[in-house]
């Protein structure tokens, strides 16, 4: 009789016990991998979600200023020799190396006016762009859609008294508020928004802006090899990355994976308690089968070898199943945790394999104790139960 039949016999012999461990441990493999897949699947969808949510590119002209004091006091700057950036140069970006990261690129042009007695700022957007980069904005009303419709923000509402629905008067045209937004707290709150070529009609500023804002994808490529390649086809402009917003999203994706590492690494330590107390019960109660066994011949060794054999059986196919359940609960689960419909499962040869290693590896561990233990019982108080 061969040691690895002696294992499977007591598997079959124990078939109550063995499922109970199967399972136990099964679940606990099928808990990592669920976590794991998910949050995978999850940061490849919530980065995109974020690189969608504002800026983190910002192109401005270049400009030499001259920092004025005298006596310690601060009379101000000064900016001279301001270029302006074009807009058919605008174009150019899309032609780089990385564009493929390019989500979005929002021009403005900008410039002071008078509506009534009011001064306010006026800018000129791309609303479609502009729109997909800032969808924090909530709008009471409607999205602009002509040139002669514009889009208010809260303080400059109730600086003009106008809301949605109502008529405003720039430079002799009349203009319908089609929107007004929603208070954000920074100073979209005190502008006037209005259609890019109609803004720059008004201004004076046909074919220029004033600033660009580019919605680059971070996990593509380094925004500084983006903000390099840019720089390069506009050297007339300062290119600059927003290294807080990066920064900030990186972080925010690094904490969420290791809450999920944190949480594997717990059901990884109740796995291994399980499969170790069930061993233990086990070997506990083959005193008298372990007891014939060294009586007729078997070694320290041997003893060992049929245990940790039994729980490398159970763990092998603790790890299948529970690969297989884990990817069904992700699956199930995707669909209600992520932030868009179009979230897709992450599926890795990494994990199937990994997670059956780790189930063997628990098993052999957590079983080691009640092995050497087993190896050690004295086969003459072992026959005496007989």
């Amino acid at each position: 009789m061969k040691l690895h039949t002696i294992s499977i016999n007591n598997l079959k012999r124990r078939k109550a016990k063995m499922a109970f461990l199967t399972i136990g441990l099964m679940v606990g493999i099928a808990t990592i991998v669920t976590l794991v897949t998910l949050t995978r699947s999850m940061s490849t969808d919530i980065e995109r979600k974020m690189d969608e949510f504002g800026a983190n590119i910002l192109i401005t002209p270049q400009s030499n200023g001259l920092s004025m004091n005298y006596g310690g006091i601060n009379l101000g700057g000064v900016t001279f020799d301001q270029r302006e950036i074009k807009q058919e140069d605008l174009d150019r970006v899309r032609k780089i190396k990385n564009s493929q990261n390019i989500s979005a690129i929002s021009p403005k042009v900008l410039g002071g006016v008078k509506i009534g007695t009011h001064d306010v700022l006026l800018v000129g957007v791309d609303f479609a762009a502009e729109l997909k980069m800032k969808q924090w904005w909530q709008i009471f009303g409607s999205e602009p859609k002509g040139d002669n419709e514009v889009l208010l923000g809260s303080d400059a509402s109730n600086t003009l008294n106008a809301s949605s629905g109502d008529s405003i008067e720039i430079k002799g045209e009349q203009f319908k508020v089609a929107g007004v937004l929603n208070q954000t707290g920074s100073q979209d709150d005190s502008l006037v928004f209005v259609a890019l070529p109609k803004a720059q009609k008004l201004l004076g500023k046909e074919g220029k802006i004033t600033m660009a804002e580019v919605a680059a994808l971070c996990s593509g490529c380094p925004i500084s090899d983006m903000v390099n390649q840019i720089a390069e086809l506009l050297p007339e402009s300062k290119v600059s990355a927003i290294q807080q917003v990066v920064a900030g999203r990186l972080k925010a994706l690094d904490q969420f994976k290791r809450f999920s590492y944190a949480m594997a690494s717990v059901v990884v330590f109740i796995g291994s308690l399980i499969v170790f107390v069930t061993m233990m019960g086990s070997v506990n109660e083959r005193t008298t089968e372990i007891g014939v066994f060294r009586a007729i011949g078997f070694r320290k060794s041997h003893i060992m070898r049929i245990i940790l054999l039994e729980a490398a059986l159970v763990s092998l196919l603790a790890g299948v199943l529970g690969y297989a359940a884990g990817m069904g609960g992700a699956k199930l689960a995707l669909p209600f945790m992520a932030e868009t419909k179009n979230a897709h499962l992450v599926w890795d040869t990494t994990i199937a394999f990994g997670s059956i290693a780790l189930a063997l590896l628990l098993g052999i561990l957590a079983s080691l104790y009640p092995a050497l233990h087993a190896s050690k019982m004295d086969p003459t108080e072992a026959l005496r139960a007989l």
